[in-house]
């Protein structure tokens, strides 16, 4: 019995290959606390933040509902993967061949503008001083060696951004104990449920940025594809991993997957990859994201009230470091933020790590499809490097503003995700039997992301150009 049909005009037929065991739940932990990583320097410390500052709790049900499509679009990314090897951006070249050249836009404009890097150099200066551009390039050029020098680069991030969580939860843990009292909990349990609201004269750019980035976000979404490859997830453990060239043995790679026969054995199997992967994806990324949401919407919350006028750009994350060093002391200023500068560098780690993979998967299906000159490694250090090199042209050109930076990012980024949930439905459906084809709650949160995010794209163009 054939389940899976994968479009071969574009690129070549996969292999045939059985589908491996499943792997114990403990053995698979580590894609999605990437994925966590990289999402908390955007959304979770800074813009749902800033719009609590603002707002109170009045949005707060578009941010944990923002966290839940992000979910189920994940894991539909990984149903691809998982059955077939292939990342979600390479099934999206089989179904049509311009996906390669708009994917290819839609994983570098949004994300070319170091605002994280920026962020956590601002940072920094509150508590060594000095000029910010010196510590952000510093810091785009630290993520570039810690990538480039790993051995295998997937266990590098995971180690490193494993060790960030840790530490940035345990200090977010603290300090809300300190300062988080019954009506700061009690206005976030009535914003969570007050759906619908949109508070008058909200920056239509902001919340939309904040809506694709409750969670990872955009292209780096796209992502999950490779770390779950990696880390040997179903049919991944037939395609190469990305390995540094200087200090790795090379893999080979392919630029197309493999797909298993569908005996009765391996269809259960299937089955347990999927309700395995799925528990791992609702711990380390759903409920860690809800978490860290809840945590830092509270602290600004309890610490700045809401309504009051917040300062400019990222000085809101001051003012809160100022009313704790005027209750506990210093020590609990520089905890917070410290804690904001180990967010934004694990953002902005894992995001060039998760879009050059992206740029490379798109390369190796397009523009050298069929040349062997470059292997995966080789094309994911020149990216690497390539969007290092664009972020500290950016900062050389004085674009330092790094609220500014993240929210044109996180806006296009929203429109990309609105293209992609469609095509994710496209994909499950165009390439799957019924057997491995989603559900019909998995259909129905692709429809709500897809008109979620649709719908909020268009009112913000209409909001900012009409």
């Amino acid at each position: 019995m054939t389940l899976i049909r994968l479009p071969d005009g574009v690129l070549p037929p996969p292999r045939r290959e059985a589908l491996p065991a499943p792997a114990p739940l403990r053995a698979m932990l580590g894609p999605g606390i990437i994925l966590l990583g990289l999402s908390l320097g955007s959304g979770e410390f800074i813009l749902w933040p800033r719009l609590t500052a603002e707002y109170g709790f009045a949005v707060f049900w578009a941010c944990w509902v923002g966290v839940t499509i992000q979910f189920f679009l994940n894991m539909e990314i990984e149903r691809y993967t998982l059955a077939t090897g292939e990342s979600a951006v390479t099934g999206f070249v089989r179904l049509w061949r311009g996906f390669g050249p708009v994917f290819l836009v839609c994983a570098t404009v949004p994300w070319i503008w170091p605002g994280w890097a920026t962020g956590g150099a601002t940072l920094l200066t509150w508590e060594i001083g000095g000029p910010v551009t010196p510590f952000a390039v510093a810091g785009l050029i630290l993520s570039g060696l810690v990538l480039s020098l790993g051995p295998v680069v997937y266990r590098t991030i995971e180690t490193v951004q494993i060790v960030l969580v840790v530490v940035i939860f345990a200090l977010a843990l603290a300090l809300a104990a300190l300062v988080v009292r019954g009506e700061s909990l009690a206005a976030l349990a009535a914003g969570a449920l007050r759906f619908g609201q949109i508070p008058d004269g909200i920056d239509m750019p902001l919340l939309l940025g904040a809506l694709a980035f409750a969670g990872a976000g955009g292209t780096a979404n796209l992502a999950q594809s490779n770390y779950i490859k990696d880390k040997g997830y179903g049919m991944g453990r037939w395609i190469g991993r990305i390995t540094s060239p200087f200090t790795g043995r090379d893999e080979a790679g392919s630029e197309v997957g493999a797909v298993f026969e569908g005996t009765p054995e391996e269809l259960d199997h299937f089955r347990v990859w999927w309700r395995r992967a799925n528990i791992e994806h609702l711990f380390s990324f759903w409920f860690l994201c809800v978490l860290s949401l809840c945590l830092f919407c509270l602290l600004t919350h309890a610490l700045l009230g809401e309504g009051a006028e917040v300062a400019e750009g990222l000085r809101f994350i001051d003012d809160q470091g100022a009313v704790l060093e005027e209750r506990f002391g210093a020590l609990a200023r520089h905890a917070f933020i410290w804690a904001g500068i180990a967010v934004l560098f694990s953002t902005e780690l894992g995001l060039l790590d998760a879009v050059s993979r992206v740029v490379v998967d798109l390369i190796a299906t397009g523009l050298l499809r069929g040349n062997s000159r470059f292997s995966l490694s080789q094309l994911y250090i020149m990216t690497l490097w390539t969007f290092i090199a664009f972020g500290v042209g950016v900062l050389a050109l004085g674009l330092d503003q790094p609220l500014q930076l993240l929210v044109l990012s996180a806006s296009l980024n929203a429109v990309v995700m609105f293209l992609y949930s469609g095509l994710l439905l496209w994909l499950g459906w165009r390439c799957f039997e019924p057997p491995l084809r989603p559900g019909p709650v998995r259909v129905a949160a692709l429809c709500t992301s897809f008109l979620f995010f649709g719908y909020f794209s268009a009112i913000t163009i209409a909001d900012r150009f009409f």
